[in-house]
């Protein structure tokens, strides 16, 4: 009687192809899952902003209604009805992942942060404006929400 060994497992040849093809799947979708959370946080970013954008205007419009001048808030996120996760008012850099803040510097300048997961940190310049509290009430207007920067670049540290 003649006895057939039948195999039942993997060869070592054949174990060491599957891990170099897993490994060459790693190394190009790790980067582009990366890219894809930076993405994702410029987008919700984007998306906080726009609604200040929208908020601003409508503080302006009721401003306009009620008093007859244009104005913005002393704190941008005092035009929004629902505050963004993570808004804190410690008027410091945004420090924790997540983190919203802002930084009023002078009589009207400031700066809105915002901390990602990976550890960077934007920031947006914020002008409210002439106020009419400042006794100028003919001369009232809206200030400016400026674009994304780094710290490095708006001069926050």
């Amino acid at each position: 009687m003649k006895k057939t060994i039948s195999q039942k497992g993997f060869t070592l040849i054949e174990l060491i192809i599957v891990m170099v093809i897993l490994g060459i799947m790693a190394a190009i979708a790790v980067p582009r899952y990366l890219d894809s959370i930076e993405n994702a946080e410029a987008s919700a970013e984007d998306a906080v902003i726009s609604a200040i954008r929208a908020g601003l205007k409508q503080y302006a419009n009721n401003s306009l209604l009620e008093n007859g001048q244009e104005t913005w808030p002393e704190n941008p996120f005092d035009a929004l009805a629902d505050k963004p996760a993570g808004y804190t008012t410690d008027n410091e850099l945004a420090d924790t992942d997540g983190e919203w803040t802002f930084m009023g510097y002078d009589v009207s300048m400031g700066h809105i942060t915002h901390k990602r997961a990976d550890n960077s940190r934007f920031t947006w310049d914020y002008d409210y404006g002439i106020g009419m509290d400042e006794g100028m009430d003919d001369e009232a207007e809206i200030g400016f929400l400026g674009e994304r920067m780094t710290p490095e670049e708006s001069g926050a540290q």
